[in-house]
């Protein structure tokens, strides 16, 4: 289903509950049929008064009384279905739109998500799009019943009293007057109350996340403290909506009300001049109560619109947002590739105007590895993912075999492309599972071997459950050796022709890194590597190393070539073999 999001936001809306055609249509006859039975039984009363009863035509006043049961029984099986396919149809509507928020979240650049908080987003995909399932659920039938009845009455009350009926439509604009007055200081109250429900979700979620955090260094009053802020900005927000919202309740009751009081007042001059009688008084006042249901109705409804409608401007806001990385018109698939990487003049600098990178030019042929080694912030990761586009240059280019990365696919590109970093992220499930990660459509053998290539697969084993073990959220039931070597096999499975390292080992202990480091020359046997190293031991054997300072390449050479320079890479070199020994001593 293809949708311009830059539409009207009703075309939008509508887009999304046709898709549900009929489901819609069994709700839309259920409420004309509703609406139908609910203006019958005032004028059957009336007919009843006028003629069955002063005739003493009981049979048929009593034949008239059961059709008007059956009809009542019919009207609450037609609320049913209004209910169950209502609802349905709501739930359907719901799935669509979280289906493709969350497709076009996917889509969305690395800086999208640099800007905004895990828990606000989660926000847009829950509680925001379920008060919209209750809009596209209650919002059209709702329209039709109370229209229909609304309407019908109007019309039946002029051909009764046709000056009783205008006094009584007078009344109606005061209402809808009201209605709309009130209606833009709602929205904006919801939208409101919406963005702190969204900042409640943000601080839950990254207390949740940072638990053993907080309670290491006990600081959970910290996290108490964070949340009742963000609690207390909530329910400011829900009290100034609550107070729009009684003051709109209020008037509508008034407005309402005022009704029935027009009603008996002017039906009550009419009597006195001989222009009414009392039962078409009777059949004003029930046609009155007919009418005042569906209004109550529309009060009530406009709550939830206003709710609905904020829900819907934020995942409009969302679905709006356009990817500032995209594949071109007439890119084409990588495909096979050999592994030369070239960085050509190569600049680069966030969305804040702050230059990272400025005129890099690196080469690394097939099969080779380069080691990037510089200060931190100094640019060495982001020119690492520069590669596999999580973001775009800013002057020059970026070349696979000769093929400038803007010019092919992200998947395909990132197909051939290995990221392992120091950061390890697991999913919640199996080390299957997340070994499978790699390529989905891997065999348990194979997975298996990526294991034992990982040097992980005798620790699997020893596991309860082996490779069906949970390892829990971010995988924190295994040690930071085991998460790194499970992503390692990860990207064994994966078999890219290019392999970015980011500080592979660099959080973990000596032991444990020499063992993860030979899993590493492994991974990297015959693979083109970037290779952003911490501890500069693990890069001597490197074709290349850079100095990346100051936006720039300081150097460029091998480990020998760096050191007879005697220049800044010898320097890190020698202040990182005296930091070691005095370790030594210490030990």
């Amino acid at each position: 289903m293809k949708i311009d999001y830059h539409a009207k936001p009703l075309r939008i809306f509508m887009r999304y509950v046709f898709a549900h055609k009929k489901l819609f249509i069994i709700d839309m006859l259920c409420a004309l049929a509703v609406a139908g039975i609910d203006l019958v039984f005032p004028y059957v009363s009336r007919s009843a008064m006028t003629t069955l009863l002063p005739q003493k035509l009981y049979r048929t006043f009593f034949a008239v009384m059961a059709i008007m049961v059956a009809a009542y029984l019919g009207k609450s099986v037609f609320y049913y279905v209004i209910t169950v396919v209502g609802h349905r149809m709501g739930v359907l509507t719901e799935s669509d739109m979280r289906r493709d928020i969350f497709t076009h979240m996917q889509d969305l650049s690395c800086s999208f998500y640099d800007k905004n908080r895990t828990g606000v987003l989660m926000s847009r995909i829950t509680s925001d799009l379920f008060e919209v399932t209750e809009l596209s659920h209650h919002g059209p039938e709702n329209v039709v019943i109370c229209t229909l009845t609304i309407v019908g009455a109007l019309a039946v009350l002029f051909t009764l009293q046709w000056r009783l009926a205008l006094a009584l439509a007078l009344v109606l604009p005061l209402c809808l007057w009201f209605t709309l007055s009130q209606r833009l200081r709602m929205k904006n109250a919801n939208l409101e109350v919406k963005r702190k429900t969204a900042n409640i979700n943000s601080a839950i979620e990254s207390s949740i996340s940072g638990i053993r955090t907080a309670k290491a260094f006990a600081n959970e009053h910290v996290e108490h403290e964070k949340f009742e802020e963000a609690n207390a900005l909530f329910r400011g927000a829900k009290d100034e909506f609550y107070r729009s919202m009684g003051l709109f309740m209020s008037g509508m009751e008034f407005t309402t009300g005022i009704m029935q009081v027009v009603v008996v007042a002017f039906g009550g001059w009419l009597i006195m001049r001989g222009k009414m009688n009392y039962i078409d008084l009777v059949t004003f006042s029930l046609y009155v109560s007919t009418f005042v249901t569906p209004v109550r109705k529309l009060t009530q409804f406009a709550e939830m619109y206003m709710q609905g409608a904020a829900g819907f401007e934020r995942f409009l806001e969302i679905m709006r947002t356009e990817p500032e990385i995209r594949d071109d018109p007439d890119a084409e698939e990588l495909g096979a590739i050999e592994g030369r990487i070239e960085y050509r003049d190569v600049s680069f600098a966030y969305a804040n105007g702050v230059p990272v990178l400025s005129h890099i030019d690196l080469s690394v042929e097939p099969g080779e590895t380069l080691a990037l080694v510089g200060p931190s912030g100094g640019g060495k990761t982001t020119l690492c993912q520069l590669l596999p586009r999580l973001y775009d240059v800013t002057g020059g280019s970026v070349r696979v075999d000769g093929r400038d990365v803007r010019g092919v696919t992200q998947a395909s590109l990132r197909r051939s492309i290995g990221m392992l970093q120091q950061d390890v992220f697991l999913f919640a499930g199996t080390i299957r599972d997340n070994i499978r990660y790699g390529r989905g459509d891997a065999t348990d053998e194979e997975i298996v071997e990526a294991a034992k290539r990982a040097e992980i697969h005798d620790e699997i084993m020893a596991l309860p459950d082996g490779y069906d073990s949970y390892i829990g959220e971010r995988g924190v039931m295994l040690s930071g050796g085991q998460k790194q070597r499970v992503s390692i096999a990860r990207i064994f499975l994966k078999n890219p022709k290019i392999l970015i390292l980011d500080e592979a080992t660099s959080a973990l202990d000596t032991v444990t890194e020499r063992r993860i480091q030979a899993a590493l020359d492994e991974l990297s046997r015959g693979r083109t590597s970037i290779v952003i190293a911490h501890r500069l031991s693990t890069i001597r054997g490197a074709d290349q190393i850079a100095v990346i300072e100051g936006e720039g390449i300081a150097e460029k050479g091998s480990h020998e070539e760096l050191m007879k320079k005697n220049g800044v890479y010898a320097a890190l070199v020698r202040a990182q073999r005296l930091g070691e020994e005095k370790e030594t001593e210490i030990c």
